[in-house]
């Protein structure tokens, strides 16, 4: 009984601290423990059925996906993971808590897995291909299995020399939770100031925050899943 009450508290202390429990298990087994935020925030999303909504919540969310998705692709894929550009270290760092804020792990466990797919882009070494596997494993399977869990820092090392980075990387929900307790404070105070903006801490927190994440969320796996299927192949490299 203590051992499995062990594992399970070292299964849930990963969701602040991803080096926190070493997972030694190199198999594509689901890791249901530590996947149940995921879960959750999806379930989240249902509120939106009960809770009433304006244009202003609609253009916040729109907003906060836009935002959240261009830190995604310009910074964690064309900076981090592609060195497209250069910039200064403190800039590096404002964009690593932009990228945070999309919910997608820390920028060099991202970086890493996208150098890997490129190197290995549709073959069986690709990490999410859905050529050479299902379609739902290419869009999300991949990243909840305990295969995939670690940061190869050997493939991120131009960036991994960096300690802030790596702090972040570790800490990758304290980001999302630190926006998250902000949005809904934003909304509490917008309530107080003007109820008849229609916004307070839920509906702002489900809106803004919530319902944008996982937009972006399956935006970003459809990318890995259905860009791989559909459309055509115009060279051959």
């Amino acid at each position: 009984m203590k051992r499995t009450t062990g594992f399970i508290k070292g299964r849930m202390a990963l969701w602040l601290d991803s080096e926190a429990y070493a997972i030694d298990d190199d198999s594509e087994t689901i890791d249901w423990i530590r996947c149940i935020p995921f879960g959750v925030v999806h379930l989240a999303c249902l509120l939106a059925i009960f809770m009433p909504v304006n244009a202003s919540l609609l253009w916040l969310c729109l907003f906060s996906y836009g935002l959240r998705m261009f830190a995604i692709t310009g910074f964690y894929h064309r900076y981090f993971s592609h060195k497209a550009f250069q910039t200064h270290r403190v800039w590096q760092f404002v964009f690593a808590l932009l990228g945070l804020t999309a919910v997608q792990r820390g920028p060099l466990w991202w970086a890493a897995h996208h150098r890997a797919h490129h190197q290995h882009s549709d073959t069986q070494d690709d990490v999410h291909s859905p050529r050479t596997r299902s379609l739902l494993w290419s869009h999300l399977g991949w990243f909840i299995c305990n295969r995939h869990f670690k940061t190869d820092y050997d493939r991120v090392k131009d960036f991994a020399r960096y300690p802030e980075l790596r702090f972040l990387n570790r800490h990758d929900q304290l980001v999302p939770l630190l926006t998250g307790v902000l949005v809904f404070a934003t909304g509490e105070w917008c309530y107080s100031y003007d109820p008849t903006l229609g916004i307070q801490g839920l509906n702002l927190l489900l809106w803004a925050f919530l319902i944008p994440t996982v937009l972006v969320w399956h935006a970003t796996f459809s990318i890995n899943s259905l860009a791989h299927l559909l459309g055509r192949r115009r060279f051959n490299t």
